[in-house]
């Protein structure tokens, strides 16, 4: 097979509409083909069901102290979005590159399959790894167990770059994040008779009332130098939406809602998640010894740790050699990272466009964002040959 440039396998890439709810396969065996066609040797992971697969492959020498270059297959969805052009087709106007994926982030999967594929043709002193991901877009879950896999199949690398949207700056650190879906479960009188019945939803407020009284807390504090740098500058908890009952004059069978964290990386992730789940737990207890049908339950959903700044780390190292970005960068949302970090990576955030445009109707790249991709791929693999 011909070698492609990056843009072509960005356009094959989009092309497939690899929503986080829809198999990712159709994506993964292209590139496998495309990537075992020039010479680097891949492996998969797969999900429970074999419906999606991560994908690893390994371009250079067979030994240990690749640079890994690190996305993810899935996109949000774009329904329900007035997009102006097909979403599943790279149009190209007034200097961007528009359709879904192309900015968070088939772009930097585009350019870290060129690069593996150059590196896999033309022989390197360093070897090269590409680890594709699944299920990003819904909380990470997809990576943790291909890293693992990835330490069984191919000599384990030692710097990882994420490529997420970042401008092509250099990010050394961000927020952990966890998630739970809370379910309140009450028991249904009529409400003229209240204290017969549990309401599902006013018990609910006891659990969002802690959520505001802890975030007053955590923000009344004098925020951490490593909190200093974040955008708000400390953990924060969230509640987005909630859903329950059946009528006004009804006590709610029902209360469901989702609580998310995002902890700056000097804290315990940990103690905050069983600070929530201790109050859940007390509420499940008192309102179960009122009627037997009532209780909370609680599903953690999603847990990302966070990026702790290196120090002098070898992939941040490796980064500002590439980029010549002196700067110290962080930000407030989760990527994989902290998972690659957590399993002895040394890791980094470092992709071409603007966060800003992950997930929007008419998502685009900007084109001068594709060409600093490349040329930092350039750099690359002249620092790899």
């Amino acid at each position: 097979m011909d070698e492609l440039t990056p843009r072509q396998i960005l356009d094959q890439l989009v092309a497939f509409p690899t929503v986080s709810t829809s198999s990712n396969l159709a994506l993964v065996d292209w590139l496998e083909g495309y990537l075992t066609a020039q010479g680097a040797r891949c492996f998969r992971h797969w999900n429970e069901d074999h419906t999606k697969a991560a994908l690893i492959a390994h371009a250079g020498p067979w030994v240990p102290g690749a640079v890994v270059l690190s996305g993810h297959s899935d996109v949000v969805p774009v329904e329900g979005q007035p997009w102006t052009s097909d979403p599943w087709t790279v149009t190209e106007r007034d200097g961007r590159l528009y359709g879904r994926g192309t900015c968070d982030m088939k772009c930097f999967v585009a350019l870290a399959a060129w690069a593996v594929a150059r590196a896999a043709r033309n022989g390197t002193r360093r070897p090269l790894q590409l680890a594709l991901s699944y299920d990003e877009e819904i909380g990470c879950t997809g990576a943790p167990p291909m890293i693992r896999t990835m330490q069984e199949v191919v000599p384990k690398g030692s710097a990882a770059i994420i490529g997420e949207p970042s401008l092509m700056k250099l990010i050394t650190g961000h927020k952990g994040g966890v998630g739970f879906h809370v379910h309140v479960k009450g028991f249904e009188v009529h409400s003229s008779l209240l204290p017969e019945g549990v309401s599902a939803v006013m018990e609910s407020a006891h659990l969002m009332q802690w959520v505001n009284v802890r975030n007053a807390e955590i923000q009344a504090a004098v925020p951490s130098p490593v909190a200093g740098q974040f955008r708000p500058p400390f953990t924060t908890l969230h509640i987005g939406q909630i859903h329950g009952g059946t009528a006004h004059n009804i006590t709610a069978a029902d209360c469901r809602f989702a609580v998310e964290m995002r902890v700056v990386p000097d804290e315990d992730l940990e103690a905050h998640a069983r600070a929530f789940t201790d109050r859940a737990e007390a509420l499940h207890a008192a309102l179960n010894s009122r009627r037997p049908e009532a209780g909370v339950s609680v599903e953690r959903f999603f847990n990302v740790p966070a990026l702790k700044p290196e120090d002098g780390g070898e992939a941040e190292t490796l980064v500002r050699s590439l980029t010549g970005d002196n700067a110290t960068g962080v930000v407030s949302y989760g990527t994989e990272a902290g998972q690659f970090q957590a399993e002895g990576y040394s890791a980094v955030v470092c992709g071409p466009g603007d966060i800003a445009q992950a997930h929007q109707p008419d998502e685009y790249l900007e084109l001068s964002e594709f060409e600093a991709g490349k040329d930092f791929m350039d750099r690359l693999l002249l620092a790899c040959a």
